[in-house]
């Protein structure tokens, strides 16, 4: 059979990173970055797919900086919302399967019990509303589609969590963290091999509608972004450790613009009950990460 050509929005992206190492291997891989489309110009995304003619498209690209939508609302719907509509309408219409990510944060945190793809959305703040709405542009577009929630993305590239809990660890004495908002840390690279399982799945157009829809893509088990923060500190060499507290604290007491779900553990049976798919526990996928 052909390699598949496959077209991936985020070049440099920490999930987009890794997705360049795992897709490379299994079909003609074409990556976009902002020099390449600008995903608030819907002509450049045309342009940039009629260009690549692929079978298959990724859109690892978001606007992510969950504070500044809260200001900055416009440009965070242009590309969380509007993009992935238009990249949706160009793959229906040509045919091509578009995976596309979203996030925990489409949920209010109010169920106390993993949420599965079938509950009730609420976001609290603008970043979860336009993700949400990019979500429903893409199921609106009627074509072939992955669309993947993800939480508490970390990896050892870009702006996150751990390279900021690295970072504090050699600078401060003692780390304040919250301790009542609970989700699912989940490395970036089981995020992109989790992916490629997923296409290597579909042989067939038929089997990729078959299982067209919403999945959620997490590691196992649940924490704390404080029991998150005790683990990755602690796991620092004794010699470049300065911190010797990591302090657990309320949201109450670290105040932020956007409201953020203090419960968004997500569910991921239907995920593991269509491809097979269970992510490891979170500390097995940290251990991992540190060691590297």
């Amino acid at each position: 059979m052909p390699r598949k050509r496959l077209l991936l929005f985020g070049e440099q992206g920490q999930v987009a990173w890794e997705l360049r190492r795992t897709l490379a291997p299994m079909a003609d891989l074409t990556c976009v970055g902002r020099a390449g489309a600008d995903l608030t110009d819907p002509d450049a995304i045309r342009r940039a797919i009629g260009a690549a003619a692929p079978d298959v498209i990724v859109n690892a690209a978001a606007y992510t900086a969950v504070d500044k939508a809260e200001t900055e609302t416009g440009l965070a719907t242009r590309i969380n919302a509007d993009a992935p509509g238009v990249m949706a309408a160009e793959a229906a219409r040509r045919g091509a399967l578009l995976v596309h990510y979203s996030t925990d944060y489409v949920f209010a945190g109010n169920k106390g019990t993993p949420y599965t793809e079938e509950d009730a959305t609420g976001p609290l703040g603008a970043y979860g509303r336009t993700k949400l709405a990019g979500e429903e542009a893409v199921r609106a577009a009627g074509g072939r589609h992955l669309i993947f929630r993800l939480c508490w993305v970390y990896g050892n590239r870009g702006a996150n969590f751990l390279l900021t809990m690295q970072r504090l660890a050699r600078e401060r004495d003692e780390v304040r963290v919250v301790a009542d908002q609970h989700g699912c840390p989940t490395w970036s690279r089981m995020i992109a091999e989790a992916t490629a399982h997923s296409l290597r799945c579909l042989h067939t157009p038929d089997d990729a509608r078959a299982v067209s829809g919403t999945y959620h893509l997490c590691a196992s088990g649940q924490a704390t972004w404080h029991e998150f923060a005790r683990a990755i500190i602690e796991a620092e060499p004794a010699d470049r450790r300065r911190c010797r507290e990591v302090r657990a604290i309320p949201t109450a007491e670290y105040p932020t613009p956007a409201h953020r779900p203090a419960y968004s553990v997500l569910d991921t049976t239907k995920l593991e009950r269509v491809f097979g798919l269970r992510l490891p526990d979170w500390r097995a996928s940290l251990g991992q990460v540190l060691e590297g």
